[in-house]
């Protein structure tokens, strides 16, 4: 993203667009990687959700979110780029706020990377992280 600073996330987070759907893929390979033909997109405020939920201590991945939204909502899996984009819009609309703060800082990318796409790059998310008793190493 770029311009973050000119953004209302806030807005983007409650825009929920054509979503909750499933939609059905016809890609073999798709199939194939995913095990399944039905791919779910989740809305920004699902992933919201759930990121207000991981406690202090803990950790998710944006994989383990995928997985769960994809089981609760009978699909497959959910699609990977918009939840992606949705976890960053999350992450970006927390900032923007003064309270109702998301904990996004908890939620690593889908490797268990630190993600570089969230405010302040990495150096917050380690920062946030350590402060609440985690070890971050670099390899």
């Amino acid at each position: 993203m770029a311009n973050e600073s000119k953004k209302d996330f806030n807005a983007m987070m409650k825009n929920n667009k054509d979503m909750p759907k499933i939609q059905i893929v016809e890609d073999d390979k798709t199939i194939k990687k995913y095990g399944g033909d039905k791919m779910f997109f989740a809305p920004p405020l699902y992933y919201d959700k759930l990121m207000e939920k991981v406690p202090k201590g803990k950790l998710v991945t944006v994989g383990q979110m995928r997985d769960y939204l994809a089981k609760q909502n009978n699909a497959d899996f959910t699609d990977p780029m918009t939840a992606g984009i949705f976890v960053n819009i999350v992450a970006w609309a927390s900032y923007q706020r003064n309270t109702d703060i998301t904990p996004y800082w908890r939620t690593l990318k889908s490797d268990g990377e630190l993600n570089v796409k969230y405010p302040e790059a990495i150096e917050l998310q380690k920062r946030l992280l350590e402060e609440e008793g985690h070890t971050i190493y670099f390899l």
